[in-house]
C-alpha cells in the first residue's frame, strides 16, 4: 500500500478526498501522487475556413483550473507537513503527475500502476466529484478504489466493516484490504438476511482471516423493511466504523440502476470512506 493516486479538481468536496488519502497514507508510508484530471476537450467548428484555424474550446480555462488544482494539492499537503518527494520508498510523501492526458481514461489507465485510488463519493446536486471518474479508476484500474465521504474524516482504518455477502467482487475488495485489517483496532464481518450471493457465509471469512492472523467478529443482522445497503449503512453508523469494504456492483450496473442494489445505495449515501473493488 505504498502507491496512492488522486485525481484532483477544485470543487467542494476536495478536502475530503486530500484528508482520505493522508489518513490513508500515513497508515503505510506511501508516497501519494496527485494529477489535474483534465475534461476531454472538444473542437470547435473552425473559424478561418480559408486557413482553417480552429480554436480548442476552453483551452486556456482547462490550463487555469490545472493550475489551480495542482496548487490545492500541494498547499494541502504542505500545510500538514507532509515532504516532497522524487522518489518513491521513503515514506510518507508527495509528488505531483504533470501530464496534459484528458479525461477519466486516464485515472483507470494511469492507476494500474498504483495500490490505491482516492476519488471522492459524488453527490447528487453537485457537478463534481463524477460518477465517471470513480467507475473509470473501478473498473480499468484492476486495483481498489478508496471512496471519500462528504465530509472529511477524522479516522480511517480503526474499526473496519466488511459488508461479505459471498461474492466474488467482495472476496476480491477482502483480498486487496488485508493490509488494513493487519492494522485494524477491529474487525467485523457482517452480513444481510436475504443479501447474500451463492458462496461461503460469513462464518468462512472469519475463518480465513483468522488463518491470516486477523481476528474478527461475526455480525449477522435482519434487514426488516430496508433494503441490503441501507442496513449495512445503518450498522455501520452504529458501530462508529470508519472504513466500509463492500464488494462493487454483485448486480450488473443496469440492474442497479433500473432495481436499485446495496452499492448503488452506498455510493450514494456513505458518510464514511468505502474501499471497493470489482
Amino acid at each position: 500500500m505504498k502507491a496512492v493516486l488522486v485525481p484532483i479538481e477544485t470543487h467542494d468536496l476536495i478536502p475530503s478526498v486530500l484528508q482520505t488519502a493522508l489518513l490513508f497514507g500515513r497508515r503505510f508510508g506511501s508516497l501519494i501522487e496527485g494529477f489535474a484530471l483534465r475534461p476531454v476537450m472538444t473542437e470547435f467548428v473552425p473559424v478561418d475556413m480559408v486557413g482553417g484555424l480552429t480554436w480548442t474550446q476552453n483551452e486556456l480555462v482547462d490550463q487555469t483550473e490545472a493550475a489551480r488544482a495542482r496548487e490545492t494539492f500541494e498547499g494541502f499537503m504542505r500545510e500538514r507537513q507532509v515532504p516532497l518527494s522524487a522518489e518513491p520508498g521513503g515514506g510518507l510523501a508527495y509528488r505531483w503527475y504533470d501530464t496534459d492526458s484528458a479525461g477519466d481514461a486516464l485515472v483507470g489507465e494511469y492507476g494500474r500502476v498504483f495500490d490505491v485510488t482516492v476519488v471522492g463519493r459524488p453527490v447528487s446536486g453537485q457537478v463534481a466529484p463524477r460518477m465517471s471518474t470513480l467507475e473509470a479508476a473501478l473498473f480499468e484500474s484492476g486495483r481498489p478504489i478508496l471512496i471519500a465521504p462528504p465530509t472529511a474524516p477524522r479516522t480511517l482504518g480503526e474499526t473496519i466493516v466488511i459488508a461479505w455477502n459471498g461474492s466474488t467482487e467482495t472476496a476480491r475488495a477482502t483480498s486487496f484490504a488485508l493490509p488494513l485489517l493487519h492494522q485494524a483496532t477491529r474487525v467485523i464481518v457482517l452480513t444481510v438476511e436475504g443479501g447474500m450471493a451463492p458462496g461461503p457465509g460469513g462464518d468462512q471469512l472469519v475463518s480465513y482471516l483468522q488463518k491470516n492472523g486477523i481476528g474478527a467478529d461475526l455480525m449477522d443482522v435482519k434487514p426488516g423493511r430496508r433494503s441490503t445497503g441501507e442496513a449495512i449503512l445503518a450498522t455501520v453508523a452504529s458501530l462508529e466504523c470508519d472504513l466500509l469494504i463492500k464488494g462493487a456492483y454483485t448486480q450488473s450496473r443496469l440492474r442497479q440502476m433500473i432495481f436499485g442494489g446495496a452499492t448503488s445505495h452506498i455510493l450514494a449515501s456513505a458518510a464514511l470512506p468505502v474501499f471497493m473493488a470489482h
